[in-house]
């Protein structure tokens, strides 16, 4: 079984989404995968590099006035030649972001996020949650209480430290950390099992 390679690409003004990152790591490790978190404003050479071989990019920022932030929006725009060259085509994506108001236009971050894959051709991985605080005698300790779909989404008060990120948004994350990990290594070996039994490999084993 190949181990899936997997980054955490994100930016984050407050701690708050560097919590959540790192409960993003958690659950892809938990999954088998190894992971490498880069924050994307500080991004250099070899971390270009680490990008480019990941078999899975998880990217993650807050949402600022309804959409991604501006750090995040300037590594975006630092992968116009990769999106061209289409060096991470084919690579699984997702995302995760969070905000002050419960609501607070995530989708529309999520959905911006979405597009930047599809734009460098990944393949996007959903939360593969039910929305679950929305009855009445449900608890909002759930994972997935705010009910998105996209990808994961948490809401911290915004003069909360990065510690107080609420404790079902953490779950959350772990939870996408651990999905993307696990529908990565599904595809690698699926392509691997598609390159074994092709006629290129059927040749080679003949000769």
């Amino acid at each position: 079984m190949v181990t899936p390679q997997i980054v955490v690409a994100y930016h984050s003004g407050f701690g708050h989404t560097a919590t959540l990152a790192h409960a993003v790591g958690r659950g892809a490790t938990t999954a088998g995968a190894t992971v490498r978190l880069l924050t994307v404003d500080t991004v250099g050479d070899g971390d270009w590099a680490t990008l480019d071989a990941a078999d899975a990019i998880i990217f993650g920022c807050p949402t600022y006035m309804g959409n991604v932030s501006a750090g995040f929006q300037g590594f975006a725009e630092r992968t116009g030649r990769r999106c061209m060259a289409g060096t991470w085509r084919d690579k699984v994506g997702a995302g995760f972001t969070n905000s002050g108001a419960k609501a607070g236009d995530k989708l529309q971050t999520l959905t911006a996020l979405a597009v930047f894959a599809a734009q460098h051709h990944m393949h996007w991985v959903n939360l593969g949650l039910p929305a679950s605080w929305n009855t009445r005698g449900a608890s909002e300790f759930a994972a997935n209480r705010l009910g998105f779909w996209l990808g994961a989404a948490a809401a911290t008060d915004v003069d909360a430290d990065a510690a107080a990120v609420h404790d079902a948004d953490v779950a959350t994350c772990e939870h996408l950390g651990h999905r993307v990990a696990t529908v990565t290594a599904q595809l690698l070996a699926g392509r691997a099992t598609a390159a074994a039994s092709s006629p290129a490999a059927a040749s080679a084993q003949a000769r």
